[in-house]
């Protein structure tokens, strides 16, 4: 039996995907929480069903968009590039977000003199650049990086890759998203959110370090963290039950 939030129903998880991917990326976990939560997976604009669109646009008309879909209030979940639109979101419509997860994702992707545990700027400025030549080939590289290290990797990943390259995302809209990474720090943001803040990251993950966890804490002390072991930067592929009840724990407690 599915345990109920207070007004008699299953919760609902707005699930954000990342750089490159689309809606389907959830699929695994939506299976998982099936009778248990409700999923809503959206394909970001420039992505999936919407790479026609041919644009990503502005991070927070983005989550503005998110946001207005909503008919109630929801736990927000943001996996790689879908946590920055995740704390843009709960920051500008507080009223729509019940709690907030960062799932392999912090509001600063790149490194920084007083944020040393991230990302290398010189490695997104690279993607950057072969966009331009192969981003097809690109899209790939950045992919595998995410399962670097991780057991299993060669099925993870070509599952990955198959729910990408299904519907591929607009050329346009890659670079306009790793403008995004290079460029946005949401930690004042994170740090001033009325709705509870958790996190779940993979020991493994070589795009967001699990170094970070203390830096996070300390812009959130009330902030709840739970490392997945053997995990990448896609533990909602290769973590997919503990993923599941780990984010049923925390949405449904909200």
């Amino acid at each position: 039996m599915s345990r109920e939030s207070a007004a008699g129903m299953p919760p609902t998880l707005l699930c954000i995907h990342g750089w490159g991917l689309n809606g389907s990326v959830w699929q695994d976990l939506a299976g998982a929480l099936a009778g248990r939560a409700r999923v809503l997976a959206p394909d970001l604009p420039g992505h999936g069903a919407r790479a026609g669109e041919g644009r990503f646009g502005v991070l927070e008309a983005v989550a503005d968009e998110l946001a207005a879909g909503l008919d109630a209030r929801v736990c927000v979940v943001g996996w790689s590039l879908g946590g920055l639109l995740a704390l843009s979101l709960a920051r500008r419509h507080p009223d729509k977000v019940s709690s907030l997860v960062l799932l392999a994702a912090t509001p600063r992707f790149v490194r920084a003199p007083d944020w040393p545990h991230a990302m290398d700027p010189g490695v997104l400025a690279d993607f950057a650049r072969d966009l331009a030549g192969d981003f097809s080939s690109t899209l790939t590289r950045f992919l595998a990086l995410q399962f670097l290290g991780a057991p299993g990797r060669g099925e993870a990943l070509r599952t990955l890759k198959a729910r990408c390259l299904a519907m591929p995302p607009a050329p346009g809209a890659l670079a306009e998203g790793l403008e995004i990474l290079r460029g946005t720090d949401l930690r004042a943001e994170l740090a001033g959110l009325t709705a509870p803040v958790h996190g779940l990251f993979g020991d493994l993950d070589t795009l967001v370090p699990v170094a970070v966890v203390p830096d996070l804490q300390r812009l959130r002390p009330d902030m709840s963290v739970h490392v997945l072991r053997g995990a990448g930067h896609a533990p909602l592929l290769t973590h997919v039950q503990e993923v599941a009840d780990r984010l049923l724990e925390w949405c449904d407690g909200a």
